[in-house]
């Protein structure tokens, strides 16, 4: 692993008062109101590319190669449907991004980090889609006991309050922040990561942040204060009058209410 510095990257994604980039998509039932993420910083917008899987779509770096972010409708039976479907996959580059864009295989090897799924395999309905979230397209280098710890407890949560609500929308990403970046490979390691939730009946909205790191720590922030972290405003169907926050449950491992319980901080980043 080693240091890679981008200053003038990493400085955009904490300007203010960029005009809103909309990403166009062909896959719009997977996004709130049918709308993408707007980019509100438009120099996040060179070397992305919009791709749509059968349960999720992403829009991908080709300067970080991952994700800039994954989306999901998540519904009450798209969660049963997912709890019956097996969890097998094969971790694959993309064939869908040209090779000097992508991840490979090879950057992750004996990295220290696993391949961290945005859109969780655990949300995938039948084995086509849960396939597609092998891609490696779909990943961020997560630090292993964040993405076995508190981010599965985060994924849990979220799909227990899917059922709860009968519908959610989900969009999940990382966060580079800083001039001074690390790298596996190829690929750039994200200092945070984060899971946006909008429930679409409320018309309410919040996010977990977690630090990429093996004692990770977690909080809950407003849709406002994310976009301004990541220069992206996640829910844009969402006119910022409408936004109330939603209460986000405690990460609950596997699923299961009242064990173990992970750290949280009141302001993070």
């Amino acid at each position: 692993m080693k240091p890679v510095r981008i200053v003038l990257w990493a400085a955009a994604l904490l300007l203010q008062g960029c005009a809103a980039h909309a990403t166009p998509t062909a896959c719009p039932e997977h996004f709130a109101g049918g709308q993408a993420p707007d980019l509100v910083n438009p120099r996040l917008a060179p070397g992305t590319r919009a791709l749509c899987y059968q349960a999720f779509a992403v829009l991908h770096s080709a300067l970080t190669r991952t994700p800039l972010y994954s989306a999901e409708h998540l519904t009450a039976d798209r969660i049963e449907a997912a709890r019956a479907t097996p969890r097998t996959g094969d971790f694959h580059p993309d064939p869908a991004l040209p090779p000097d864009e992508r991840a490979e295989l090879s950057d992750y090897a004996r990295s220290g980090f696993d391949r961290g799924h945005l859109a969780p395999s655990g949300d995938m309905p039948d084995p086509d889609a849960q396939q597609e979230s092998f891609s490696l397209a779909n990943m961020v280098p997560q630090a292993p006991k964040l993405n076995r710890g508190v981010w599965e407890g985060i994924e849990s949560a979220v799909r227990t309050l899917a059922q709860r609500r009968g519908e959610l929308y989900v969009v999940t990403g990382p966060i580079f922040k800083g001039g001074e970046l690390a790298t596996v490979g190829h690929v750039v390691v994200p200092t945070y990561v984060f899971k946006a939730v909008l429930d679409p009946r409320s018309r309410s909205a919040a996010a977990y942040v977690a630090e990429n790191t093996e004692n990770a720590a977690w909080t809950a922030i407003s849709i406002a204060q994310l976009t301004r972290l990541t220069g992206i405003n996640v829910f844009p169907a969402l006119s910022p009058d409408a936004r109330a926050t939603l209460r986000l449950p405690e990460p609950t491992p596997h699923g299961y209410a009242g064990g173990q319980s992970y750290p949280k901080r009141s302001r993070m980043p």
